[in-house]
């Protein structure tokens, strides 16, 4: 007799980003809502995912590719001081650490830095800073810390407590004490919320997490009066505002309203970790050795990737860019509004730090449908549509991703 067998059904390999993906969905923690694409290569203002689809980035890391994506000056600093050295602790000097910290002052008006590795530990130092400052000054109570509404300044228990938005408070209570929240842009809320157990008013001078919200220039001049007749620090949030994002170094420059400390991060690095918290005054002076401190903290690596950052910004006049280029997008958007007026209710921003308001809660569509088409924004919540592309783009760049909001605005709207 003869037995018939059946053959094995072939099975076809995962390619390697389903491969990933499986990784990513059973062995990461579930903290992202992920968009559909794989992104494994940039030059410039461009990606490429797995299937080698090439985007328009006009969100740049959530505003941290600030030269673009592996700029070559970048890379050959990064190379050459990995072959160099990479890292020995805060305990001992470092060349790099130090040039840096001198060329930050040297561009900024303060007078001391501290390095860390994000813009939620460069505020947490900004806040420890703050609280021991003022019991120098004024007292063991003298520890509230006033923020803003819709504000956001990191995750850490004491920064997501500072941050003025409870949807991400949720679920960590108890949350530390000490912090009150005012409104956005309500001077009289502010007088009201400071007094002289005030440590610090920390505030970004644009909201950037809750939809770009600018501060006005009336706002941030009464949060300086009020810092200085209540004895507090004022702690502007640069995170997201700085390195040029806003077409000048530092957001609080176009305002005219000079702070006692600010934060960055973001940017700073070029895609490479690195914060700091800079402080002039008598804050400058606040810290001793062993109040705080950072493993990692500018080590030689990332401090030459921020010289690079700001190599690169200097000399090719990326501020000025950022000035031409959001004007030129500003003007693009408002004529998306003209055409659009049921759906499209205005732009908000300064330089390349843009947000298009929706009338109708289309933006998640509005994102969804950009991704298809090649352009790589990111929506903040149902009605916002922020934009923060590199400060390298190009006027062609811009009309691009106009023309590509355009489509997925008509494809989108109700």
């Amino acid at each position: 007799m003869i037995l018939e067998t059946t053959a094995p059904l072939a099975t076809t390999a995962p390619t390697q980003e389903e491969q990933a993906r499986a990784w990513d969905a059973a062995h990461v923690m579930k903290t992202y809502a992920r968009q559909p694409v794989t992104f494994v290569r940039g030059q410039g203002a461009r990606l490429w995912d797995a299937q080698g689809k090439e985007y328009l980035d006009f969100l740049a890391g959530i505003a941290v590719c600030s030269v673009g994506h592996c700029h070559p000056r970048l890379v050959s600093a990064i190379q050459q001081q990995a072959a160099t050295l990479m890292h020995v602790s805060n305990l001992y000097l470092t060349e790099p650490q130090a040039h840096l910290a001198r060329r930050l002052v040297e561009l900024s008006d303060f007078e001391r830095v501290f390095f860390c590795n994000s813009g939620a530990e460069a505020n947490e130092a900004a806040i420890k800073l703050a609280r021991k400052r003022a019991k120098s000054v004024g007292g063991e109570n003298k520890v509230h810390i006033v923020t803003a509404l819709n504000s956001f300044h990191g995750r850490t228990i004491a920064t997501v407590t500072a941050t003025g938005q409870p949807k991400f408070q949720k679920g960590f209570e108890p949350l530390p004490g000490g912090f009150s929240y005012v409104p956005f842009n309500d001077v009289d809320a502010l007088c009201a919320a400071v007094n002289e157990n005030t440590a610090a008013i920390l505030l970004e001078p644009i909201q950037g997490e809750s939809g770009i919200h600018p501060a006005t220039r009336e706002y941030l001049q009464a949060a300086r009066d009020l810092a200085d007749e209540h004895g507090a620090l004022l702690i502007f949030d640069e995170v997201q505002t700085g390195m040029g994002r806003t077409g000048r170094m530092w957001a609080y420059q176009s305002y005219s309203v000079l702070p006692d400390v600010v934060t960055l991060a973001k940017g700073l690095g070029g895609g490479f970790p690195i914060g700091a918290c800079l402080a002039r005054g008598d804050a400058a002076e606040t810290f001793a050795p062993g109040d705080h401190g950072s493993t990692f903290a500018a080590n030689p690596l990332a401090a030459a990737a921020a010289h690079a950052v700001l190599d690169i910004i200097c000399d090719e006049e990326l501020q000025a860019n950022a000035r031409r280029m959001g004007a030129h997008l500003t003007a693009r958007l408002e004529a998306l509004e003209r055409q659009y007026p049921e759906a499209v209710g205005g732009v908000r921003g300064m330089g390349l730090m843009l947000a298009l308001h929706l009338r109708q809660p289309i933006a998640k569509q509005v994102l969804a449908c950009c991704l298809e088409n090649g352009l790589v924004v990111n929506a903040v919540g149902d009605e916002t549509i922020r934009l923060l592309p590199p400060l390298i783009i190009t006027e062609a760049d811009a009309d691009t991703a106009i023309d590509i909001l355009d489509k997925a605005i008509a494809a989108s709207s109700l």
